[in-house]
């Protein structure tokens, strides 16, 4: 089993940045790849950012591209998000999810609770 808690969320005015924290805990294997996704009130969930948490090859949704920056950090078993150039179309909660493979796009293993974004205009 696999455990993810997010933090970092809040209210931020667009234009300005917030990061993003994910605690893993748990077993993680080599082929293990963390992601972000985010769910706008009354949408569904979307996909926003993915890392393997081995080689740290990532994968972005093109609406984040060059604003947003995933990382992690292995000896800290931490994922993070960094959101710049935040504009309000970016409020959402935002979710830490886990998978057994690099592949986001059949669904994920594991999720945390989420932690809420807002931005302000």
């Amino acid at each position: 089993q696999v455990q993810l808690v997010e933090s970092g969320g809040g209210l931020v005015q667009a234009g300005g940045s917030l990061r993003l924290s994910c605690e893993v805990s748990g077993r993680i294997y080599d082929s293990f790849a963390m992601g972000w996704f985010r769910q706008h009130p009354e949408k569904e969930r979307e996909f926003v950012a993915l890392i393997s948490w081995t080689s740290g090859t990532t994968d972005y949704a093109d609406s984040v591209k060059g604003r947003f920056t995933i990382s992690r950090d292995n000896a800290k078993n931490t994922v993070y998000l960094q959101m710049n150039s935040l504009k309000p179309e970016d409020t959402a909660v935002y979710y830490c999810a886990a998978n057994r493979w690099y592949d986001w796009r059949y669904g994920m293993d594991y999720w945390g609770k989420g932690t809420l974004v807002t931005v302000s205009s």
